[in-house]
């Protein structure tokens, strides 16, 4: 099938959510309650394939606002996402396709709720601890699953990022951003972020903070120029640590000259 859901339970659970290899969600079912995190595009009912996992309720959160991440609310009541983001989701409801799928399916986005840093989200015997990072985007938020040393990341971390869309921030922004988070090395062993199939060593929070360091200190002459629906960009390899478990090589920040 053209967007079909494939989904991976990675460890007790822990669910991945891929759809179509075009990006990730995930669900972490708890004694009381499970937590989606990220939607996707909503080619699929993520309430149903839910309900064969799990009937407990169901907590939506968005670590930002773009629409492979959010599109897939239509499928709940409700969805919680830093309101840093909320006019960047607004933008993108009238896109011409999501609009007409909605109208012909009798969809629509619930409103967002807010969430900040240092809300908790308790689901009973798992507990995903929230903390902003501005940097892809003004709101993006990590949360980080505490019993199972898991952060969740979004787009904020990952090998493949997008800082040259409009709405991110500058680089300097985001490596203060990365500082200022560079603790959970401490408390979290992996990475779960929103295009991954597995996960990724804790330490591609590093690998990916020295590259966007480079960036900030000019040492670019050798980037090459980055092709995207927006036009070109430049983009930036950066290294990783040998030895670390990560799910691809080829690490890259893209960003705007």
């Amino acid at each position: 099938m053209e967007h079909e859901l494939f989904i991976k339970e990675l460890k007790p659970s822990i669910y991945l959510f891929d759809e179509a290899h075009m990006s990730s969600g995930y669900l972490v079912v708890g004694e009381k309650k499970a937590c989606l995190i990220d939607t996707m595009n909503g080619y699929n009912n993520l309430y149903e394939a839910i309900r064969k996992i799990t009937d407990k309720p169901i907590v939506v959160v968005n670590t930002h606002g773009h629409p492979d991440h959010i599109f897939g609310n239509v499928y709940f009541d409700k969805a919680f996402m830093n309101p840093a983001d909320n006019e960047l989701a607004e933008s993108f409801k009238n896109i011409p396709e999501f609009a007409d799928a909605c109208k012909k399916y009798g969809l629509s986005m619930p409103p967002f709720s807010p969430i900040d840093e240092g809300d908790i989200i308790d689901l009973g015997g798992k507990t995903l601890e929230i903390y902003n990072i501005p940097g892809h985007t003004q709101g993006s938020i990590l949360l980080l699953l505490k019993e199972d040393r898991i952060l969740f990341a979004g787009d904020s971390i990952n090998h493949h990022l997008w800082m040259q869309i409009p709405g991110a921030t500058t680089m300097e922004e985001f490596v203060k951003s990365l500082d200022r988070i560079m603790f959970l090395e401490e408390k979290a062993d992996f990475i779960l972020h929103g295009h991954a199939n597995d996960f990724d060593d804790i330490s591609l929070i590093r690998c990916l903070r020295q590259g966007a360091l480079e960036i900030c200190q000019g040492k670019t002459q050798d980037d090459k120029p980055y092709n995207w629906f927006g036009g070109i960009a430049l983009q930036h390899p950066f290294s990783l640590e040998e030895g670390k478990h990560y799910t691809q090589t080829d690490s890259v920040i893209c960003y705007n000259r």
